[in-house]
């Protein structure tokens, strides 16, 4: 769930974008159904495919028409916040908690896009041929094995990593919560793993990697 919209979402939307949008809303009915019409045991994941709806309408909004303005990026990936902050205490707490975890993983990487400075070269990266941004790509990702991006980078995913493992702990002492409490525990910690994929596909295949 949180790989798919960045090695998926991201070219799809790229292309398509009108149609990726358009299955935002899929997953979201998808989800809905599963919650209130079908047996409790798809339940959770009905609950689930509602969160990852929201994150997927962000990806779209933002990748589809507003990729060039990385600015934008976190802003438009939570759209759906205040609705899953609101929602955390209800049957719909496992896809809140899904799209929270999520969104702070995004946190965290716009703000080592922003240390590193790779927000500055990104809206030409996006906007520029596909033949010239495989390699811009490419050259930036390698400015981020200085030793001050390898330390911030290093610091963030250690912090992820408490964060996540704080999450993992609440579930255990948080009955009644803990399915919520081991969901966003896993997004988080995979937020972490796909970045160091992305990063590593940037290095090696630039065009694999779905930002350009």
């Amino acid at each position: 769930m949180v790989v798919l919209p960045v090695f998926v979402q991201a070219p799809w939307v790229h292309v398509f974008p009108f149609s990726a949008f358009l299955f935002s809303f899929i997953i979201f009915f998808l989800g809905f159904y599963l919650q209130n019409f079908s047996t409790y045991k798809w339940t959770s994941v009905g609950s689930l495919l509602v969160g990852v709806s929201w994150s997927w309408l962000g990806g779209c909004l933002f990748w589809g028409w507003l990729r060039a303005h990385p600015v934008w990026h976190l802003p438009v990936e939570s759209i759906a916040l205040p609705i899953a902050a609101s929602l955390l205490n209800t049957k719909w707490k496992i896809g809140s908690s899904f799209y929270l975890a999520s969104l702070l993983g995004t946190a965290f990487t716009d703000l080592m896009i922003v240390l590193t400075g790779v927000m500055k070269a990104w809206p030409e990266i996006v906007e520029a041929p596909f033949s010239e941004a495989s390699k811009m790509l490419s050259l930036t990702a390698e400015q981020l094995l200085s030793p001050f991006s390898l330390i911030s980078i290093s610091i963030a995913a250690l912090l992820i990593i408490w964060i996540a493992n704080w999450m993992n702990q609440k579930s255990k002492i948080e009955p009644s919560f803990c399915d919520a409490w081991l969901v966003s525990s896993a997004a988080l910690t995979t937020t972490l793993w796909v970045d160091g994929l992305f990063f590593a596909t940037t290095l090696l295949e630039p065009q694999l990697s779905g930002l350009i």
